[in-house]
């Protein structure tokens, strides 16, 4: 590299790593614990609620039978979706809005059933926690979409600054041994050499959480995307239809599902409501796989609303396929604790590498010691290299 492409690139990673810099920080600091939501949920979750034990074998309980209590019970709310509890067994939860349609941030009244006897077992205001404070704020800082593509933007110059981080290293540290930290230099120099070495570390793992926490800020606009292209063609039969007055059975919807997907799990039912939540003539049924690999890919099938017939049941676009199995690397919660573990390690890691790339700027602001900058050849280097 020529003085003055390493001058060019230095310039380009100072800048991307100072703009993004407290982003990242904030975001690898509420990404720490996120990483063990799971479990920290499990340790907060004081309700202890449970199916009472039953002899195997005993039918399910209809769930239009549920809803109907559900609907009885809250005459003047809205039965939105019927969740299969996950964590659970023999549990439903039917979630009720106070309107019509969904409004986007606003929490639902959670009703847990036993699946079996259809006995109601705990209402759920649903008014979360610090839990999902820290998810939203990682999320969007509570900004919602401006707020996710903002800190889209944030990943994306961090990708930047590892990217010309990556070219600069060789020129800047070309005297020395591949790691080296030089333990007898000045302060500023023996952090410079830490940076450099955690950053060459934590290389692949900093970059892969980086582009995946890129993927997931889109979420929505590629959910919108999916919409525009099925939605016109699903509704096209209906068009000059008055609005169905009666629904079919859930039980009949979800018996068309299982049937069609039948190597699937059964995640949730998604009642007749507007988009972009649902769709106002179908039941939108989610289901997900039951391979650790599958379990995060989730497929939906549409039941006509009216008839309880299948219209589709088919995978997600590629776009959207990469979103889902972007979450599950984004926070290392697919391997159990053991890699839950190393992502923390590695989250630790990144935040020392931006915290010390703060500092190194900060350093640099003030006038270098003759020896501050010996055996570095081109002065103090900027972030991932210096400041």
């Amino acid at each position: 590299m020529t003085a003055q492409s390493v001058k060019w690139w230095s310039r380009v990673h100072k800048w991307t790593s100072l703009i993004c810099t407290l982003f990242l920080l904030m975001l690898c600091i509420t990404g720490l614990p996120l990483i063990f939501h799971d479990e920290i949920d499990d340790f907060f979750d004081t309700d202890g609620i449970s199916a009472r034990d039953l002899p195997a074998g005993t039918p399910q309980a209809p769930l239009d039978r549920l809803v109907e209590t559900a609907r009885a019970r809250y005459p003047q709310r809205f039965v939105q979706i019927v969740g299969f509890d996950q964590d659970r067994a023999n549990i439903v939860n039917v979630f009720l809005s106070e309107t019509a349609l969904p409004v986007p941030g606003k929490r639902f009244l959670k009703l847990s059933f036993d699946s079996r006897t259809a006995e109601l077992l705990q209402e759920d205001a649903q008014e979360g926690g610090l839990m999902r404070a820290i998810r939203i704020f990682h999320r969007d800082m509570f900004l919602g979409l401006p707020g996710e593509l903002f800190l889209g933007v944030m990943g994306l110059l961090f990708v930047v600054a590892i990217v010309s981080g990556v070219v600069l290293y060789a020129p800047f540290m070309r005297k020395l041994e591949f790691g080296a930290v030089r333990r007898q230099a000045a302060r500023r120099v023996r952090w410079l050499d830490m940076h450099n070495l955690i950053g060459a570390v934590t290389l692949v793992w900093i970059t892969a959480v980086g582009v995946t926490g890129i993927i997931n800020t889109i979420s929505l606009p590629l959910f919108t995307a999916w919409r525009a292209d099925i939605m016109p063609g699903l509704l096209a039969p209906y068009r000059g239809k008055p609005l169905p007055t009666k629904l079919a059975s859930i039980d009949v919807a979800v018996a068309q599902a299982r049937g069609a997907l039948s190597e699937n799990t059964l995640l949730s039912v998604v009642l007749p409501t507007e988009a972009p939540f649902g769709t106002p003539r179908h039941f939108l049924i989610w289901t997900k796989g039951t391979t650790p690999i599958t379990s995060r890919l989730f497929t939906p099938a549409l039941i006509d609303a009216e008839s309880g017939q299948l219209v589709t049941a088919k995978g997600l676009p590629w776009y959207l396929r990469a979103l889902q199995v972007s979450r599950p690397l984004h926070f290392g919660d697919y391997g159990g604790m053991p890699l839950k573990i190393i992502w923390a390690l590695l989250d630790l890691a990144t935040i020392v590498v931006l915290a010390s790339g703060i500092y190194l700027w900060l350093g640099k602001r003030k006038i270098a010691r003759p020896d501050a900058i010996i055996q570095t050849p081109v002065g103090a280097a900027p972030s991932l290299q210096g400041s």
